[in-house]
């Protein structure tokens, strides 16, 4: 059996989790830092870091006692060396190289962007490469073609804002508190999704690319306007971000070479709304659909410790212990760059 302890602190969420190679999660612990950023509307980066620091060590002893195994029993450690809030991504990876270090324990550095990729492999045996993938967070709005671990195609990304920062920006705006796209999510099943007339960026265009900012500004010029109700506004939003995804992916879809399914991963994935939606569309093109449980959908450890199993059984080698953490670290840095902010992708 391989094992693998992986770490994750790329942005508001302390976790560690022990995985096999059997597709079992052996132990698992995720400390939310709700309470520390909710006053804020939105997570600060200085603060994430400091909790991180203070927590990670006694959740990996945690995740260590609750399975009954060392260190020593442990394959490799995989910790999220980025992209992400840099803080917060160089405690993790510090610690990971501690540990590592401390017990002669190979390191794999793994980017978070594919912990997310991979995820829905640890869920469902079945889903074999190629497949297509919408990976949609708080930071990241991209189509991939996943051709194998490490082997990724990038199709479409956003030019400007991501899709869980849109979510994020509505539930500010009708002061629904963070983290945002549950609240909005919630409050959009009492709403309706025809009731104010929001913008479809981009929706038929032949650019490959999402945008949600002007979604966003006029999510704020409907709330100004006071002409609607609040439920009605986060339905409405809701709904056209469900169109410019569904739209997107279709073009996307309809470009791209046969894959196996198309996947949905990443914490925006929990959206049953849009889950539904995809699920749909993946109908259209005679695929499967799949994406991860609601708890592999947000940021977690078990995704990096999957990831880090994966890459040990394609044959990559472990990581340096010099490695640095990047702020930045796109899946395909061959990709075209987009115009605007997608660039940053």
């Amino acid at each position: 059996m391989t094992l693998v302890l992986g770490i994750e602190s790329s942005c508001d969420e302390t976790a560690a989790a022990l995985v096999t190679d059997k597709r079992e999660i052996l132990a698992e612990v995720v400390a939310s830092q709700e309470v520390e950023h909710s006053p804020y509307g939105g997570v600060v980066p200085e603060i994430a870091a400091r909790a991180h620091a203070e927590r990670l060590a006694p959740l990996v002893e945690r995740v260590l006692k609750d399975s009954g195994k060392t260190l020593a029993d442990c394959n490799a450690i995989a910790a999220t060396a980025g992209p992400g809030l840099i803080g917060g991504v160089m405690v993790g990876l510090v610690t990971a190289k501690a540990l590592a270090m401390a017990s002669d324990t190979p390191l794999m550095a793994i980017n978070h962007l594919e912990g997310h990729a991979l995820s829905p492999r640890l869920a469902d045996e079945a889903l074999d490469f190629p497949y297509a993938l919408l990976l949609v967070s708080g930071g990241h709005c991209q189509i991939l073609r996943v051709d194998g671990v490490g082997r990724y195609k990038r199709l479409a990304t956003t030019i400007d804002d991501a899709l869980g920062e849109a979510f994020d920006k509505t539930a500010k705006i009708l002061g629904l508190g963070y983290p945002g796209g549950p609240a909005v999510e919630r409050l959009a099943r009492e709403g309706d999704p025809q009731a104010v007339p929001l913008p479809r960026p981009l929706v038929n265009s032949k650019e490959p690319h999402f945008s949600f900012a002007g979604l966003k500004s006029a999510v704020l010029r409907a709330y100004e306007a006071g002409e609607h109700t609040e439920a009605d506004i986060a339905a409405s939003f809701q709904q056209a971000a469900l169109d410019c995804i569904i739209d997107r992916t279709r073009r996307a879809l309809s470009a791209m070479e046969p894959v196996s399914a198309l996947v949905v991963a990443g914490g925006v994935a929990a959206n049953q709304v849009i889950r539904t939606g995809l699920e749909g569309l993946a109908g259209e093109f005679g695929l499967p659909f799949t994406a991860p449980p609601l708890p592999l959908c947000t940021d977690n450890a078990a995704m990096i410790a999957w990831a880090g199993l994966e890459r040990v059984n394609a044959g990559y080698a472990p990581d340096p212990l010099d490695l640095k953490a990047r702020p930045r670290w796109p899946l395909d840095p061959e990709a075209e760059p987009a115009r605007g902010a997608g660039v940053k992708a």
